[in-house]
């Protein structure tokens, strides 16, 4: 995929075991309308998960009673993936995943972004006004051929922006239509999908649709969605000096623990952070935001912290098969590595999820805490500096998050503070080797 210069990642979670929930989507320059209608979707689904209305209070989760053993067995989790992102076109597909629900409670939806026209497009949008009807007809007779689909739920224009909202184009040129359950057949027949040859598809393209595939097919060597050059934030510099020698059988020593990121701008500032009182941590970081920012992730290796694995997405991990766990944990080793040039070892399990079934999966070393400071709770950078300082032991592992600006601020304090009480800052590995 083309590196996409100013790049965010919004990441936000709960990280609470008793309502779990986590979402992660772009932010492109320029593409401000696609990521508003990202935004609004995103947070549809997450206020419907909490039975929150506005600014009012959760009062659900899944749709049981906050509290309660169901509300603990559910979850939700958005996550994305890019399709294209190449000349003048922009594509991402949002997923998101809901349990417990009937089937696999998967729904998928794809965003577009046309940067000559400077608009954002739904799926049905890469065909043509005109040929629309021919579209139509084509995806349903091969719906036809499929086992409890139902193509006459197509029927109905207004239903379109629904019922056809993920299509993308293959590296061949091909257009595959995907349909959630239910909407292209009786719900027990699951997820469907139909793909149209190139041959047959490409003259109903659009001219957005003819771009989107052309840059699927062959892409340029850059994206340009015509966004002001804004000026990216600093990626930190810094080195380690060395190895490093603390003794934490001598000396007091503490473990900083940041999870979900890698962030712009937060993690570079906190960097910054940690280098002057020349602190060692360790960053349980998310995949899909490596990906995204593997300078950071360099920057943090350069500095002399530890990277570490916290999945690809953000799932609860006890609730996948096997090979979901390892495709979750070896993708984000995969990233880590590609960035910095070693792999992890160590890795922790998101919202402390795991059991037997995942440590079998993996040969990762898993992580946990000893501090909370439930800094994604509570976004006050005084609470959290004082949720560590008033509770911290010797040889403690605190859990912080380098996604959230309150937390970033919060860690000159805890750093000054502690210091001062003759605490060293050291990586979880070398906590471990030195105990």
């Amino acid at each position: 995929m083309t590196r996409i210069k100013g790049i965010r990642i919004i990441s936000h979670n709960s990280e609470d075991h008793t309502c779990k929930w986590a979402t992660g989507y772009p932010d492109v320059p320029g593409a401000t309308a696609m990521t508003a209608a990202m935004k609004e979707k995103v947070e549809e689904r997450v206020d419907a998960f909490l039975g929150q209305e506005g600014d009012g209070p959760a009062t659900l989760c899944g749709g049981a009673p906050a509290g309660t053993e169901a509300a603990r067995d559910a979850e939700l989790n958005v996550s994305f993936s890019f399709l294209v992102a190449s000349g003048d076109v922009l594509g991402v597909r949002l997923t998101t995943v809901q349990a417990p629900t009937a089937g696999d409670g998967i729904d998928t939806r794809t965003y577009w972004y046309d940067g000559k026209d400077k608009v954002h497009k739904s799926a049905p949008e890469l065909i043509a006004d005109g040929s629309r009807n021919a579209f139509l007809t084509a995806v349903q007779e091969r719906l036809k051929k499929k086992e409890g689909a139902d193509p006459t739920l197509l029927d109905d224009p207004a239903d379109h922006d629904f019922s056809l909202d993920d299509m993308a184009f293959t590296a061949d040129g091909d257009l595959t239509v995907v349909f959630d359950r239910g909407t292209a057949g009786v719900p027990a027949g699951g997820r469907y999908s139909v793909t149209l040859p190139r041959t047959t598809v490409s003259p109903w393209l659009s001219d957005f649709g003819m771009r989107v595939q052309k840059q699927t097919v062959s892409p340029s060597t850059g994206l340009d969605l015509g966004a002001t050059d804004a000026p990216a934030p600093p990626v930190p510099t810094h080195t380690a000096d060395g190895e490093d020698t603390t003794d934490c059988a001598k000396v007091k020593c503490v473990a900083l623990t940041f999870d979900d990121g890698p962030a712009a701008p937060y993690t570079g500032t906190l960097l910054d952070h940690l280098a002057q009182y020349d602190a060692r941590a360790t960053f349980f970081t998310v995949g899909q935001n490596v990906a995204a920012h593997p300078e950071l992730v360099r920057a943090e290796a350069r500095a002399g912290h530890e990277i570490a694995n916290h999945s690809w997405n953000h799932p609860d991990l006890t609730r996948l098969t096997p090979a979901e766990i390892r495709s979750q944990l070896t993708r984000t080793n995969a990233a880590i590595e590609a960035a910095t040039g070693k792999e992890p070892t160590l890795f922790r399990p998101p919202y402390g999820a795991i059991n037997g079934k995942v440590r079998s999966a993996t040969g990762l070393s898993p992580v946990l805490w000893d501090l909370d400071t439930e800094d994604w709770k509570y976004p006050d950078a005084s609470r959290v500096a004082q949720s560590v300082t008033s509770k911290v032991d010797r040889n403690d592992v605190i859990l912080l998050h380098d996604i959230h600006a309150t937390s970033v601020e919060a860690v000159p304090g805890i750093l000054r503070t502690l210091t001062a009480r003759g605490f060293h800052f050291v990586t979880i590995s070398h906590l471990r080797d030195t105990l």
